[in-house]
């Protein structure tokens, strides 16, 4: 009896911590509403690193199936806009402002604690809104060239997108855990000191997980290469990283939570754009 009491509770506890780094998870990464208190604690804020990739599946899943039922409704160049602003909705423009402070900061070429300095202020300048210009530029016009691909297309297209938002979640989840901290003692990204490598590599077998479990809810509607497709988002996934992240190092001595979101933003435009290639 006693034993079978300490399973259950102990079965109860690691629910709701899964349950709560699941929603810290939400919390941090969207604005979708998650109306619990959750402590974030820097054992919590390891946990829910692990749930990082279901957040952009879930990011993911939503704008594609705007997508699906503006096809037919809206002309591409509209439902390619709706599409951009449903996307910043869910996330709250979270990644887009460390985009645009990261562009502040390392493109300001003073020194390296300047960019850090100027990376903190909450003001944006000149290079940041550019960035952000371009990048949501690149973002609209690959949405807008998918939006004319047949509705057959876009069924292969659906989980593809859910997993190209997971892929630039999972890298945030693997840099933390890889490169050094700029700040290890401030900001953001030190209150994730306790991510150590079991965390990426269980968040890596959740987008396993997912990658799975998409083509089996959505399959590819006769796209026989959506497995290829689905490796060749975490080559381009793991290669932009790595080649962002060292030289934002060479940089800036380590990375920050606004890096951390310049680089998600960056490879999420990149893996659209692959896919676009893909489905024109």
């Amino acid at each position: 009896m006693l034993s079978s009491w300490r399973r259950s509770n102990l079965l109860s506890r690691i629910l709701k911590e899964q349950l709560q780094a699941a929603g810290t998870a939400f919390q941090l990464l969207t604005r979708i509403p998650v109306p619990v208190a959750i402590p974030f604690t820097p054992e919590v804020l390891a946990r829910s690193v692990v749930y990082y990739p279901v957040v952009g599946a879930v990011i993911g899943g939503v704008v594609a199936l705007a997508g699906m039922l503006l096809q037919d409704a809206v002309p591409a160049m509209p439902a390619a806009v709706i599409l951009l602003a449903v996307w910043i909705a869910l996330s709250g423009g979270l990644h887009a402002d460390g985009l645009m402070d990261t562009a502040d900061g390392v493109m300001s070429h003073r020194s390296r604690e300047k960019m850090l300095d100027i990376m903190k202020d909450s003001r944006v300048g000149a290079m940041g809104v550019l960035t952000a210009v371009l990048l949501l530029l690149f973002k609209f016009s690959s949405l807008t060239a998918v939006m004319n691909v047949s509705e057959l297309q876009w069924r292969s297209f659906f989980p593809l997108m859910m997993m190209a938002c997971a892929w630039s979640r999972l890298w945030i989840v693997l840099a933390m855990a890889a490169f050094p901290f700029a700040r290890p003692n401030e900001g953001m990204a030190s209150l994730f000191r306790a991510v150590h490598f079991r965390h990426p590599a269980s968040a890596l077998l959740v987008t396993i997980l997912l990658a799975a479990g998409s083509f089996l809810v959505w399959p590819s509607a006769g796209y026989q290469s959506a497995f290829v497709t689905l490796l060749m988002q975490g080559g381009i996934t793991v290669a932009a990283g790595w080649i962002l992240c060292i030289w934002l190092i060479r940089k800036l001595g380590g990375l920050t939570g606004d890096t951390y979101g310049a680089v998600a933003e960056i490879i999420e435009s990149i893996l659209l754009f692959y896919l676009m290639l893909v489905l024109v």
